[in-house]
């Protein structure tokens, strides 16, 4: 019995001892996390919020904000400190919390390196550090905590490759790292996270193709890729992936078609994002079958063909964005499909802008959802007039219908989409009035009704426009005075245009209410009266263009007060040019008539037309005056057919420009009269403005003609191209670039006719002195009609038109000239202003040119070797060069079908730019 006792006690003692030395090692171990603690609150230099003066000896750490203890050991299990804009490290002192298992730090301002010790966190589940600006690699050992299902380090600004160290072993199930500057490829270890649930590496520059090793994420519920430069295709795997809800490409250089039974092994896909890639091929109809899909994004690729889906088994179908490709062949069995989305009644979103589609808007588009929020249909060739129907769609707040062949009335219907915010019916065949009813909608931002045959006068009900910033009429056929309404609307901020209609009338001292104004175009009207004083209030205007109107008297000095104009000279060169030009114009009008009724029709008479109606004439001594002689000093550059001299009017110190043509070289005098015709009605802020002509004898009684134009200080694109005492930097050339796309668009869409430049390049890109582009010489220029514009068709011409290396290939066989031969152009501009590597460089040969060099380094990956140096620096925007050379890649393709129109470049170029910006 006795040793029974002394058994027992001994069990007893070693139960204490055990008990005494796991409290001693917790203890210790408390008092490590506590150190922890303290060592990572002295890494954060700012608290905006006060998050951290708790983390004092005054109450136990595991009350400190943000700290949750066991219960049992009183050890650190979970730091959360999320969204307190802290500002500071991360210490390596978090490694030695040994119990720590959930870590919350996202969005805050931290920065550094992610320390290596976390890899210490064998406990460690979840790891979340969105949205900071962490820096450097991600540490290699990370993988190795053996709980981790949860990566999360989305927005910050690591770099280097993603480790290759993931293992089969892993439990990682979430893993996120978009949004940083990784290089290198997706790792093929990705592949040994057989758990993985939710893989998003968007918007990491990766580069490179998707590795096959993928295929063994069975489990994979969303994958997002988008916007790495990622090429080849998507692998076949994908689409067999029976547990996929989201898979989102988009922004990429993919290619391939989309397999046929997309959709058939599927049953779970919410969302389908391939959209901005290069994919071919039809729509496959089998996408009905995904009944849950609720987003389907496959806008701008270059898919075609009928639309055949029927998107009525679509029930959760939200967002339908089929735009920028080839769907449809401008017959009017396009639309067939569109009945079937009467039956998507959580449609919110449609855009089938920039197609093929042709027929009539069918009136079932009434009966869509009434959740439908934005219609976009613009640049198609539908017909028709616009169904009264369409006053059922009560939850729109965008309609864009430009660039069709809508005709009819705009339908008084239209009054009653109270919500509507965007209203887009430009460049139609609209006629009649402008609905009173327009006036209720009171939450309008942007209206343009521009190139139609609209007629009447502009309603007063426009003045309950409390919130538009724009409104657009130029092109129409509007005429009376301008409601003194719409001079209340001080909303008014991007433009007000007026321009070519036959609006008539003073402007009243209203107009100074728009001071926040920054286009204001009023030209070619007849407007008269004198400029009111007012109009000096207008202090945001950037453009200001009043000419072609009749006003009178003098002006006002309190106009020096608007600095922010493009053209201070402006107003004085309205109010001169509108009274010179009426009475030129009257008197020349008079001689051509008198001229004709005393002889017979005599060679040449157009010219004398084109110039009475276009400019006023000015004199071959004052044009010799003004250039000294024309002397060598004066010439500024030579072409084709015509040689430029700078010159100075001694009366009013007037710089100029003036083109005298080589009449002796054969084409000299087609090349004048060419030009002369396509510069008569044009007006943009990116052309060179024409200011007069001279057509005369010079001193030995020889024929002259010359052009004057603006003078641009800065002289051409080429100067700045190929120079070795100046340069140009990535944001000027953007700009550049996008001043060209809207010369094009408004040349090949916007005035009236469809102008061909046919000689885009970099020496007839002009620039003044704020670096503004202007596209001139328009000596090889083509008027098109609106039938003829679009593609080259196959008769032959006898000129060839255009310069070397430039010129599309199609001309070179004798094809007519087409807007998609100005794209071949500016697509070679582009790759040229990116690359610094003119298209006639000695290093083409063999076949190898501009196009195709840009095109490898796009399917290699390799854009940044291509890249003109000057162009590269630690912050470059990679991305936004990948964009802006695939957009020269695609306008420049041999044939003239895979040419991208210069709408699509202009969506393009807004969203490289945007996404520079951000």
């Amino acid at each position: 019995m006795l040793l029974s006792l002394v058994s027992k006690l001994e069990a007893v003692i070693v139960v204490a001892l055990v008990i005494h030395m796991i409290g001693a090692v917790y203890g210790s171990g408390a008092e490590s996390d506590r150190l922890a603690l303290l060592e990572i609150k002295s890494k954060i230099t700012y608290d905006p919020q006060g998050a951290l003066p708790s983390w004092n000896d005054s109450l136990p750490f595991c009350q400190w904000r943000g700290v949750t203890c066991g219960r049992r050991h009183r050890r650190v299990t979970m730091l959360e400190l999320p969204d307190l804009g802290l500002v500071g490290s991360l210490s390596p002192y978090l490694g030695n919390m040994s119990f720590l298992r959930y870590i919350n730090l996202d969005s805050n301002q931290l920065h550094g390196s992610i320390p290596p010790e976390i890899s210490r966190l064998y406990r460690l589940q979840s790891l979340s550090l969105f949205n900071n600006s962490l820096t450097g690699e991600i540490p290699a050992n990370m993988s190795s905590c053996p709980k981790l299902s949860l990566i999360e380090l989305e927005r910050n600004k690591l770099s280097g490759k993603i480790p290759n160290a993931f293992s089969s072993k892993s439990m990682i199930t979430f893993l996120s790292l978009s949004k940083n500057d990784f290089t290198g490829g997706i790792p093929p270890s990705l592949g040994n996270l057989t758990s993985l649930e939710i893989l998003i590496l968007t918007y990491c520059q990766l580069g490179g193709k998707i590795p096959d090793s993928l295929k063994q994420l069975k489990k994979l519920r969303k994958i997002g890729l988008g916007e790495n430069g990622l090429v080849g295709a998507i692998p076949s795997f994908f689409f067999n992936l029976s547990m996929l809800e989201v898979l989102s490409f988009p922004e990429n250089q993919l290619q391939g078609s989309l397999p046929s039974n997309l959709c058939l092994s599927q049953p779970r896909l919410k969302w389908i994002g391939l959209h901005t890639n290069n994919f071919t091929g039809f729509l496959p109809p089998s996408i009905s079958n995904c009944s849950k899909l609720e987003i389907l994004e496959l806008n701008f690729n270059d898919l075609n063909g009928k639309i055949a889906t029927d998107f009525g088994r679509l029930q959760h179908l939200r967002d339908l964005s089929l735009g920028g490709n080839k769907f449809g062949s401008k017959d009017h069995g396009d639309m067939n499909f569109f009945h079937s989305l009467s039956n998507c009644s959580n449609l919110i979103h449609l855009e089938l802008s920039y197609n093929q589609l042709g027929g009539v808007l069918p009136s079932s588009i009434g009966n869509f959802s009434s959740k439908l929020s934005s219609l976009g249909l613009d640049s198609n060739y539908l017909s028709g007039t616009i169904p009264s129907s369409i006053r059922n769609l009560l939850g729109l707040t965008a309609i864009s219908l430009g660039s069709n062949g809508f005709t009819g009335m705009i339908p008084e219907s239209i009054g009653e989409l109270q919500t509507l915010q965007i209203l887009f019916l430009h460049n139609n065949h609209f006629s009649g009035v402008i609905p009173r009813s327009i006036g209720n909608l009171s939450l309008l931002v942007e209206v343009t009704l521009a190139g139609n045959s609209l007629e009447g006068t502009i309603p007063s009900t426009i003045g309950s426009w409390k919130q538009v910033i724009g409104l657009d009429l130029q092109g129409n056929k509007l005429s009376g005075s301008v409601p003194k309404e719409l001079f209340q609307l001080s909303s008014l901020s991007i433009s007000l245009i007026l321009s070519q209609n036959n609006l008539s009338g003073a402007l009243p001292q209203e107009i100074g209410n728009l001071k926040l104004l920054g286009i204001l175009d009023f030209s070619m009207n007849r407007f008269t009266g004198e400029l009111p004083s007012s109009l000096s209030s207008c202090a945001s205007l950037e453009n200001l263009n009043l000419s072609s109107n009749l006003f009178y008297g003098s002006l006002s000095g309190s106009f020096s007060s608007l600095k922010g104009l493009e053209y201070k000279l402006s107003i004085r060169v309205i109010v001169a040019i509108s009274l010179s030009s009426t009475i030129a114009g009257l008197a020349l009008l008079s001689f051509i008539l008198f001229y004709c009724c005393i002889k017979k029709k005599r060679d040449k008479p157009s010219e004398a037309r084109i110039l009475a109606e276009s400019f006023e004439k000015i004199s071959y001594a004052r044009l010799f005056k003004a250039t000294e002689g024309f002397s060598a000093e004066n010439l500024i550059g030579t072409g084709s057919f015509s040689s430029v001299y700078k010159g100075v009017f001694d009366e009013n110190g007037f710089t100029v420009a003036i083109k005298v043509l080589n009449l002796l070289r054969r084409g000299g005098f087609k090349s004048f009269m060419a030009e002369c015709e396509a510069l008569r009605n044009i007006r943009h802020r990116n052309l060179v403005k024409v200011i007069t002509a001279c057509s005369s004898i010079d001193f030995q009684g020889n024929d002259f003609k010359a052009l004057v134009y603006d003078f641009m200080p800065n002289g051409n694109l080429e100067s700045w191209l190929h120079s070795v005492d100046r340069t140009l930097d990535l944001v000027q050339r953007i700009s550049i670039i996008k001043d060209v796309a809207c010369a094009l668009d408004y040349l090949h869409c916007r005035c009236g006719n469809v102008i061909v430049h046919c000689d885009l390049k970099p020496s007839n890109i002009l620039l003044d002195a704020d670096m503004v582009a202007h596209v001139g010489d328009f000596g090889l220029a083509k008027i098109l009609s609106l039938e003829e514009g679009s593609y080259a068709n196959a008769s032959r011409s006898s000129i060839i038109r255009g310069t070397i290396g430039y010129a599309p290939p199609e001309y070179g066989l004798g094809n007519e000239v087409s807007t998609s031969g100005d794209m071949y152009s500016y697509g070679i501009l582009l790759l040229e202003m990116l690359t610094g590597k003119k298209p006639v460089d000695p290093m083409f040969e063999g076949g190898l040119g501009l196009h195709s060099y840009a095109r490898s380094a796009l399917a290699d990956g390799c854009v940044l070797e291509i890249v003109d140096p000057v162009l590269l620096s630690e912050d470059v925007n990679e991305n936004c060069l990948i964009s802006l050379v695939k957009v020269g890649v695609q306008c420049s393709y041999e044939s003239p079908q895979d040419r991208m129109d210069i709408g699509n470049v202009i969506h393009e170029l807004f969203g490289i730019t945007f996404a520079s910006r951000s």
